[in-house]
């Protein structure tokens, strides 16, 4: 028998509810299965193709860009030639035929800043109108917008061009300019990010403190839409940076040509009788021509991101 100190001496174990008993919490197996990510193997290969798919064209066209003409033919597509002439073919592009690729590159900007600014400009004002005024035949607007955005605008391309030959635009800028201000779908998204981006309760808060409908527009407005400018903005730029089939039909004179029709004329220079060959210069230019564009989306990704997702998530 033990003695009563004994006996005292040994700890009591504290009860499971006692606050100096840490309980152990065993998370239930279906809650960890549903926090742990599914892996699906064919959507990991689907993936996986469409990267391929996307790298290998750019892979190719950068190392296409280091070799010379006669390189283009000695040397496997996807590896380097013996000669890296990377930084020749860069320099000969602008300095080939006096230099028309600078002239070319100069007439895209010109296009996109005119063409996909000013595209953009009209979108977010027909946007916000359509999404935060109430008018007489807003249900015909709203049939019209979504029919335009179906139709191609290839379609279009003959009637445009039978139009501006009578006003005697051909062949000029605004045969590619005044086009491309018309983008239906990017009225179409503006319209619908508005809707969601802009509470109804701001602007008349803002107008009962005396703010105008300018004012309350571009002070209130504007910066809740940024994220949608900026989608709108890439979708027009890359569209007008790489339009060809519009210059194709209006532009006659080369001067006026953007690097789309111009590098294409290039590449015709081969079939032509007399024509010199200058590939190795048709693919450095077609580097040269998307980086602009590579640079523009990552700077821009994430408003581009945000804007894509406005208004996929109630609250």
């Amino acid at each position: 028998m033990s003695s009563p100190a004994t006996t005292a001496s040994k700890p009591t174990p504290a009860p499971t509810g006692s606050p100096g008993h840490a309980p152990r919490l065993r998370t239930p197996r279906k809650a960890a299965d549903r926090r742990r990510p599914r892996r699906s193997v064919l959507l990991t290969g689907l993936t996986g193709l469409v990267l391929v798919y996307t790298l290998v064209p750019l892979i190719w066209l950068v190392i296409s860009s280091t070799k010379t003409q006669e390189g283009l033919a000695d040397s496997p597509g996807l590896w380097f030639a013996d000669h890296f002439a990377l930084w020749d073919n860069i320099r000969e592009t602008f300095t080939y035929n006096d230099g028309v690729f600078v002239r070319w590159l100069l007439n895209t900007l010109l296009y996109v800043v005119l063409g996909a600014g000013g595209a953009t400009f009209l979108a977010v004002l027909g946007g916000y109108a359509l999404a935060k005024f109430t008018f007489p035949g807003k249900r015909a607007v709203f049939a019209v917008v979504i029919g335009a955005v179906a139709v191609p605008t290839t379609a279009l391309a003959v009637p445009t061009f039978l139009m501006f030959s009578k006003m005697g635009l051909t062949n000029t800028p605004w045969a590619v300019i005044l086009p491309s201000l018309i983008s239906p779908f990017g009225l179409y998204l503006m319209w619908v990010f508005a809707t969601e981006a802009i509470p109804t309760e701001l602007l008349e808060a803002a107008r009962i403190d005396g703010a105008g409908e300018l004012r309350t527009f571009f002070r209130v407005s504007l910066p809740l839409l940024a994220p949608g400018i900026v989608t709108v903005l890439l979708f027009t730029m890359v569209a007008t940076w790489n339009n060809y089939f519009l210059p194709l039909i209006m532009l006659k004179d080369p001067d006026w040509y953007p690097l789309t029709l111009g590098l294409n004329s290039w590449n015709a220079q081969a079939q032509t009788a007399g024509g010199e060959a200058v590939f190795n210069l048709v693919i450095t230019g077609s580097l040269i021509t998307i980086l602009p564009l590579i640079a523009a989306f990552l700077l821009l990704q994430k408003y581009w991101q945000s804007g894509l997702a406005a208004g996929s998530v109630k609250e």
